[in-house]
């Protein structure tokens, strides 16, 4: 199925060059990392369209999901960007591929969100244990976003563990450290993307069984974190 997956990713992207200007080396060795993923969303039927900015902003992060008229939009940010493989720096080349991927996956865990209608909501049936305070309005309603976006950080990271334990289970324990290292570079705790509630539940590859696709199973671990999260 592994390999069906990736030719069929691979497929996609003559179309991707011949509907925009053509693509780079870079470009390429990215999209064909992420080719298993995005077959696997195509075949789900996930609205997913690629966009490859001809020139990146100064923030923005090589690979990124919008959405924009009912569909996601997976963001290309490679052109003049000069930190977009910093995320990898500290990774051997012939490590790169399978991390690239894993990213994809991640940003694909946000799009099943977006397409199943829950962006930025709870699970069925899960009450908050308590709502935040703060006498400062602007940084209360700050501070909720950010345990928003962490939300779903949390739960695009177990997308991207389920999918490394299907797919690439010897290297689990190699994602799942790059992973840890990423998330624990954070600023400030609990700030957008600390989502080590959740990476703490998922050391095991076990936490995801065999049956439903990685979407399915990473919901009943980001209920579980959203317990300790608060």
């Amino acid at each position: 199925m592994f390999k069906q997956l990736l030719a069929a990713g691979l497929a996609l992207l003559p179309a991707l060059a011949s509907a925009q200007a053509a693509l780079t080396e870079q470009e390429t060795r990215w999209l064909k990392a992420a080719a298993p993923v995005l077959a696997a969303a195509q075949e789900l039927k996930l609205p997913i369209d690629i966009t490859v900015q001809p020139q990146a902003g100064p923030n923005d992060v090589p690979l990124a999901m919008g959405f924009a008229g009912g569909r996601c939009k997976l963001v290309l940010s490679l052109r003049g960007n000069p930190d977009a493989e910093a995320i990898l720096a500290r990774v051997p080349e012939a490590e790169r591929k399978l991390l690239i991927e894993v990213m994809a996956a991640h940003e694909v865990g946000h799009c099943w969100r977006y397409a199943q209608g829950v962006w930025h909501a709870l699970p069925a049936g899960f009450v908050e244990a308590g709502d935040e305070q703060a006498a400062n309005p602007e940084l209360l309603a700050a501070s909720r976003a950010q345990r928003e976006t962490r939300r779903e950080e949390g739960y695009a990271d177990l997308v991207a563990l389920a999918w490394t334990a299907r797919h690439h289970r010897s290297e689990y324990a190699r994602v799942f450290a790059w992973l840890e290292q990423l998330r624990g570079d954070q600023p400030l705790p609990r700030s957008a993307h600390d989502t080590r509630v959740w990476l703490g539940l998922a050391r095991d590859p076990a936490l995801f069984g065999p049956d439903g696709n990685p979407f399915e199973q990473a919901r009943a671990s980001w209920k579980l974190g959203l317990l300790e999260d608060g």
